[in-house]
């Protein structure tokens, strides 16, 4: 049961509640006075930021639900993979943070369709979870991996004087590097492809429909 109430409560702080972070992007201390933004410029960044911000409501979802997963019938295998999803779930809470920081700076809004992210998200870190450790840390792989060439793809797309969403985007794909590395270390096993073009269809969908709603 508490393991329940610990991912009921992990849904309603993603969803409703103003995220906290521990620490800010390394680059951002380094940016005094970002030159302004046209509205084109705006609009742009506000629209991929709200892709990043749901792609970070969405890591919440799987985590948690991995964790929760892998809490039934622990062993000492899935205490370690708890404490190495919670870990990595903490710092995407701080990405989570920066993405809903910069939306409100750039006068955008999250995704409105963000509960329905999380439960279709949460719905398959459940099953991910159910699979095993070795498959639940493989998901992590690919899932991490996907989206590290995702924000490589926002890096090129961003305004050039956006400094701080560029900052913002930079420390987040190296955090889902270092992400999928810890898992491959793990013992991760290897998703098979049809299972990696699941994933990248649904991201697409995803993405797609984030950017405009």
């Amino acid at each position: 049961m508490d393991s329940f109430l610990i991912a009921a409560d992990s849904a309603l702080r993603t969803l409703f509640a103003r995220p906290r972070s521990t620490r800010a992007p390394a680059s951002t201390s380094e940016i005094t006075s970002p030159p302004p933004l046209s509205e084109a410029e705006k609009q742009l960044s506000g629209a991929l930021m709200r892709v990043n911000h749901v792609g970070e409501v969405c890591a919440q979802a799987l985590y948690t639900a991995q964790a929760l997963a892998a809490r039934v019938g622990q062993d000492d295998s899935r205490t370690a993979l708890v404490a190495q999803l919670e870990a990595a779930g903490r710092e995407e809470t701080d990405h989570l943070a920066w993405t809903r920081e910069r939306l409100d700076a750039l006068g955008a809004r999250p995704s409105l369709l963000n509960p329905l992210w999380y439960a279709g998200a949460f719905g398959i870190g459940l099953l991910a979870g159910r699979l095993g450790s070795r498959v639940s840390l493989g998901f992590v792989v690919e899932t991490e991996r996907q989206v590290e060439a995702h924000l490589a793809s926002h890096m090129d797309r961003l305004p050039p004087g956006d400094q701080i969403s560029r900052a913002i985007v930079s420390q987040m794909k190296a955090d889902e590097a270092r992400h999928a590395r810890q898992a491959q270390h793990a013992g991760a096993t290897e998703l098979p492809m049809v299972a990696k073009g699941l994933m990248k269809a649904a991201a697409r969908v995803m993405t797609t429909v984030a950017h405009r709603i």
